[in-house]
């Protein structure tokens, strides 16, 4: 991966804010602008704190006493925030992640915290659903592992084509969920996504 420029300081990053108020048409020197590049990039802290978190990190302590489960595991209906990489609009929706493990498993609050992190980048859907399935795959190494999200996209809904109530669903399947229609199935019926098959 080729080398990043130095990341900007708080003041350079309010400065940018500033810049945006007046392109806007605004006085950043308003009265009820003047905190305003401060919260922004406080704002910004907190929507892409992803950057600085590790999701395969999450998943690096696993279960081995399990008494030899070997079937579906299931977490759905995952709230979570993103913004789009195109617009730097967000998108706001649902994850819904599934494995079969392998002789492992991991607390179920590790998912959850796997999709956070991925979704507090800038990111485009299609690219979130295939890392955090990915990432699973790679850690916990068990049969099959399935993804689906759903995302309201606000640089659908507020600009552009100006259409409201539109959500888009995405899907990755790997191993046994790809191979067995059947185990997709049963995974699909679990999180009662039937537009995702």
């Amino acid at each position: 991966m080729a080398d990043q420029p130095a990341k900007p300081s708080r003041e350079e990053a309010e400065a940018a804010v500033r810049t945006l108020l007046r392109w806007a048409g605004e006085d950043p020197n308003r009265e009820g602008l003047l905190d305003t590049p401060r919260r922004v990039v406080e704002a910004y802290g907190d929507w892409f704190a992803g950057y600085g978190l590790d999701p395969h990190g999450y998943l690096a302590r696993t279960f081995e006493e399990v008494e030899g489960y070997d079937e579906m595991i299931v977490l759905r209906d995952i709230s979570y925030e993103s913004h789009c990489e195109h617009h730097m609009a967000p998108i706001i929706g649902r994850a819904h992640v599934g494995y079969i493990p392998d002789g492992k498993v991991v607390g179920i609050s590790k998912l959850a915290r796997v999709v956070e992190a991925y979704a507090r980048r800038f990111q485009v859907q299609e690219k979130m659903t295939a890392q955090i399935a990915r990432c699973i795959w790679e850690v916990l190494q068990p049969k099959g592992v399935g993804v689906v999200i759903e995302g309201a996209h606000e640089c659908m809904t507020t600009r552009g084509v100006h259409k409201r109530g539109v959500s888009m669903i995405t899907s990755t399947m790997l191993g046994s969920f790809r191979d067995d229609a059947r185990t997709r199935a049963e995974f699909l019926d679990f999180i009662a996504v039937r537009g995702a098959r």
